[in-house]
């Protein structure tokens, strides 16, 4: 049985902690979460927004193989961002000498990783596929590490034929349990993405965080991949998750509708909850050497207007 608890109630009275063995579900749910008990100091609630730009903006050149990831690190110098996600796909290879040199070029360019990513999938009605997608996770681990990242991006996947969402939601919070135990050895955050699938409510997310329960695990907050639900527009299941987020991915139109994103609206979020990271351009658009270019200026101007830096 689902039970729904008022907000404010439910804050005052249970702890994440607490969470864990209960009967509460959180499917459905309109409750929200916090995040894991820290000082409240002066320093926790300032804003500090860094522009961003993930490869896949530059999708369809990196496919075609006319960019690669070098070339898209001097992009970033010339789009003046503040960091940049290094999505695994484009990556040439997993061996060390090419891993190094990217994180070397980065270097000597000043453009720090705001993490990786990788396409394993989570939701596996298979025990054996299971343990396979945690054996993945773990080598793209091992990757972001190489690179010098603190932050690997991962999915829980389509729902197999047949499977409920609670099987899904169970599936995920095994393997992201088992990873973030590797993960956290090596001081490496895991940010499950709200994404096409098992993620696209906050509650969804929200409960797999509860009871992954690690501090080495967030949610990768993309602010256009939510769907609405009967309690909670886009915007409140935003805000609900922002707690937890680790990365945030930015575009300018949501994805169940094509409607324009209040982009102004969402910083005002992150920037009163305190948020500190990166607010990263995934462009989605035909042509990146416009497009890009102008969704990272709306970025950079909206860090510069809310970031206490």
């Amino acid at each position: 049985m689902q039970h729904s608890i008022p907000r404010r109630k439910f804050l005052k009275t249970v702890g994440i902690g607490a969470l864990a063995g209960t009967g509460v579900k959180w499917l459905g749910s309109t409750a929200e979460a916090q995040p894991p008990s820290a000082p409240s100091t002066e320093a926790s609630k300032m804003p500090r927004l860094f522009s961003g730009c993930c490869a896949y903006s530059y999708n369809h050149a990196l496919r075609k193989g006319t960019m690669n990831m070098e070339d898209f690190i001097h992009k970033a110098v010339e789009l003046r961002v503040d960091g940049i996600d290094m999505t695994a796909y484009y990556l040439k290879s997993t061996d060390p000498e090419y891993l190094d040199g990217l994180r070397h070029l980065a270097y000597k360019n000043a453009m720090p990783f705001s993490g990786s990513a990788c396409g394993v999938s989570m939701v596996q009605a298979d025990p054996s596929k299971r343990a396979q997608s945690l054996t993945e996770i773990k080598k793209w681990v091992d990757v972001t590490d190489r690179l010098g990242a603190s932050h690997l991006r991962v999915f829980a996947g389509e729902l197999p034929p047949g499977a409920t969402r609670q099987q899904g939601v169970d599936w995920t919070v095994e393997t992201m349990k088992a990873a973030t135990d590797y993960s956290g050895k090596k001081g490496i955050m895991l940010g499950l993405e709200d994404h096409n699938g098992v993620t696209q409510r906050a509650d969804v997310c929200l409960e797999i965080m509860h009871r992954v329960n690690s501090p080495y695990a967030g949610i990768n907050l993309d602010v256009t991949n939510f769907i609405p639900t009967p309690t909670q527009d886009v915007y409140a299941q935003i805000e609900a998750c922002i707690p937890y987020a680790t990365n945030t991915h930015i575009r300018d139109r949501f994805e169940y509708n094509q409607s324009p994103v209040d982009l102004d609206r969402v910083w005002k979020l992150f920037a009163q909850a305190g948020f500190k990271g990166y607010m990263s351009a995934e462009y989605e658009g035909p042509d990146s050497e416009t497009g890009v270019p102008k969704l990272v200026a709306q970025i950079r101007t909206l860090c510069q207007k809310y970031s206490t830096v």
